[in-house]
């Protein structure tokens, strides 16, 4: 419903402005100063140009009264696998080294190269972060140093600094991805409710003055097909477009099941007078694939059915996610040390679909007792915030400080039809032989809820140059909170106000250009959405979060790494009812401590790499009789990592990769029950990534997912739901530019 309104916009930007011829407008310098307007805004890629100086932002006017045209100087230095900053997730252009916390950007070069498409496969190349359960394929589900996030939204995340995760967003498509920035530790202090793992901010391709376009296609195993197009370059002097979109299907290794995915995004920028930029982008998304809760471990064995066995019902159909997002930021800059920046975003989205699920095991070890659903769900997400950003001094001591306000409005209405399984028809299925086709009874309402949320802020933060060796950063923010839910079922309504004041500090020394230490604390604020089975709220989460640790970034620039140590605990962590999964309970209080490891760079001339490791401690310390005190978290490993590296060399007139990466995953709790001991086994995988570019405008990318054909499971949530890793895939890409 929703992205069918702009693919008529898409089509015509498409057909249109790729026709436009190149004007006066198209000089390298008017295209820097396009540039560096992107790189200075919290929407610009990390690893992006960036001005240095910053740069008053216009349209190639001269600075006030000297009449010359303003020269641009920016830094196009390719990035490869490292980043100098996280623009989007800091709100500032903070060099990543001056950061009193972890932070791993995850640059555009190492995605194409490895051949991620996808939000999933980005952050498996991370430390700390592990697979959750995702709804039958639904949505992101992750955790970053133990913490998931809402379990009624999947995992939390931003695109360009705003909250993109309220609601039902699907699976994240790549085709608008230009980097993605993970911030280890709370982000309270700037961003109000959040998890204390850490935030996961998506920076999106930008426009540019200079025409480029791009058009790429994919084939592969299990039918997959998948096409895309990326169109930039000017609409007059002073105004770009960029337009991204993607379309795909594809069989599954999963028996019956078919998957069909769109994507497209148009985007503007337009320079306005000679220091304000303004930028407008859509995102319009939909995704049809059937609810799939994975396989059965029988008696808390895995194995003894193929991991292709889909065990819900093929006549169910797809359920369907759509998503259509608008955001718009405007920056201004007053001088070269004041500056304003504000924004708005609006998305709605929706999940719509029937399914089939398991609920348990006969004693037969064969005979599998299902419910059916019938989702129907809504939400609508608002925001907006105004930021100044400013430097000063105070005698030797220098400030550079951001202090804003923000707030949201959230709405999301839940109609949910069941069906439980019966003496009368326990609608089965026999896991070994399965028989499609069966009927449950006619489903009644189980569901029927319309939440209202509203919170606002304000927030300070100081980031302080001590000396030339110590730097300092002071943050703080206070939230307001107010929830409404109305369960229709039976006219009942719980009301709840917050709030909450959520400081950080942060300290930074810098024994010389090589290293810097750090140390920072913070406390975060969380709250939680929907009710309990008692049709009670739920008291937000609070949580204490400490981390110390080295960063590294070499004399040549070429390699930069993190190694981080920290504690944090929560308290009022929800977690899915093992009475009743359509509703959620307190876990009490959790914690996670560990270490993580994150190394990239250029480890000698035309090799890139990437290494990530965590151990990662999560467990519930108090807890109840439903979630036991010492409890592991589920599909938290507490051992994983990941290695990428990718030789360049010659062939024949062009240049050419061949290299691979290994992910591993450790051993890991499977129920959320704590009751079974159930657990995951621990995997390896290995992917096959190698390239071909007879010239500059041709690349040919051929990758091998799982290459050694490995059974494995990702991620579960109980014995009955296990989602099974994908078995060996092949992907043959082209890219043409032009």
């Amino acid at each position: 419903m929703y992205p069918s309104r702009y693919c008529t916009l898409a089509l015509f930007l498409a057909a249109t402005y790729p026709l436009i011829p190149a004007t006066a407008a198209d000089t390298p310098d008017k295209d820097l100063v396009a540039e560096a307007a992107a790189a200075a805004s919290p929407e610009a890629p990390a690893g992006a140009p960036a001005a240095a100086p910053a740069p008053d932002l216009g349209a190639g006017a001269g600075a006030a009264g000297d009449g010359e045209m303003r020269k641009v100087r920016v830094n196009g230095q390719r990035q490869n696998y490292r980043a100098l900053s996280a623009t989007g997730a800091t709100k500032t252009d903070t060099p990543i080294k001056d950061l009193p916390q972890s932070v791993r950007v995850l640059t555009g070069d190492l995605l194409k190269d490895v051949g991620v498409t996808d939000l999933a496969g980005a952050l498996d190349l991370t430390s700390g972060i592990s697979r959750q359960s995702n709804l039958g394929g639904l949505w992101d589900s992750y955790s970053m140093r133990g913490f998931t996030g809402d379990p009624n939204f999947g995992s939390d995340f931003m695109v360009n600094g705003f909250s993109s995760s309220r609601g039902y967003n699907g699976l994240r498509d790549g085709a608008n991805t230009a980097s993605v920035e993970v911030l280890k530790g709370p982000a309270s202090a700037l961003y109000g409710r959040g998890e204390p793992g850490g935030t996961v901010n998506i920076t999106t391709k930008k426009p540019r003055f200079k025409p480029e376009y791009m058009v790429e296609a994919s084939v592969g195993s299990h039918n997959l097909r998948r096409a895309a197009v990326d169109l930039t370059g000017p609409i007059s002097e002073t105004l770009a477009y960029r337009l991204n979109a993607a379309h795909e299907k594809a069989d599954s290794f999963r028996d019956t099941l078919h998957t069909k995915r769109s994507f497209v995004s148009p985007s503007f920028i337009w320079l306005v007078g000679e220091a304000t930029t303004v930028s407008y982008e859509v995102e319009a998304s939909r995704q049809d694939t059937p609810f799939d809760r994975g396989v059965v471990a029988v008696n808390g064995v895995l194995g003894l059915i193929p991991n292709s066995r889909f065990l819900g019902e093929p006549g169910d159909g797809p359920t369907r996610v759509e998503t259509l997002g608008h955001q718009v930021f405007v920056q201004t800059e007053f001088n070269e040390n004041w500056k304003l920046q504000t924004g708005v975003a609006y998305r709605e989205s929706s999940m719509k679909g029937a399914s089939s699920e398991a609920v348990n095991l006969l004693a037969d070890g064969a005979t599998l007792r299902r419910q059916r659903r019938d989702r129907d769900f809504d939400a609508t997400d608002r925001s907006g915030r105004i930021e100044i950003l400013g430097k000063f001094d105070t005698g030797p001591v220098k400030h550079n400080i951001l202090v804003g306000v923000d707030a949201y409005k959230f709405d999301d209405t839940r109609i949910q039809h069941r069906r439980t399984p019966t003496a009368g028809n326990p609608y089965t299925i026999n896991i070994f032989n399965p028989v499609y086709g069966k009927t449950a009874d006619p489903m009644i309402p189980s569901i029927n809820t319309l939440e209202n949320q509203k919170a606002k802020g304000v927030y300070a933060q100081d980031q302080i140059d001590l000396t030339e060796k110590w730097k300092a950063m002071l943050g703080v923010r206070r939230d307001t909170y107010d929830q409404t839910v109305t369960n229709r079922l039976i006219n009942a309504v719980n009301d709840q106000d917050l709030s909450a004041t959520s400081p950080r500090v942060g300290l930074v020394f810098q024994p010389n250009s090589k290293w810097s230490l750090y140390a920072t604390a913070a406390k975060g604020f969380r709250p939680n959405s929907g009710i309990s089975i008692d049709n009670q709220a739920f008291p937000a989460e609070e949580s204490r979060s400490y981390e110390a640790g080295a960063k590294l970034e070499t004399a040549d620039g070429k390699i930069s790494g993190t190694l981080a140590v920290y504690k944090i605990e929560k308290e009022n962590v929800l977690a899915t009812n093992p009475i009743d999964v359509n509703f959620y309970v307190s876990a009490g209080e959790v914690a996670s401590k560990g270490v993580e490891v994150d190394i990239a760079g250029e480890i000698m001339k035309n090799v890139r790499f990437s290494i990530a490791y965590a151990y990662t401690d999560a467990k519930v310390t108090k807890g109840d009789n439903l979630i036991r005190t010492g409890s592991q978290f589920p599909n938290v490993p507490k051992n994983s990592a990941s290695v990428v590296l990718t030789p360049m060399f010659k062939l024949g007139s062009g240049t050419a990769s061949l290299g691979g990466a290994v992910i591993y995953v450790g051993e890991r709790m499977g129920d959320v029950a704590a009751s079974t001991n159930f657990r995951l086994p621990s995997y390896t995988t290995v992917r096959l990534i190698s390239s071909y570019s007879p010239s500059k405008k041709l690349r040919f990318s051929l990758n091998v997912e799982n290459l050694l054909d490995r059974q494995y499971y990702a991620s579960s949530y109980s014995q009955v739901w296990v989602a099974p890793g994908a078995d060996r895939s092949v992907v043959f890409n082209a890219q043409y530019k032009f």
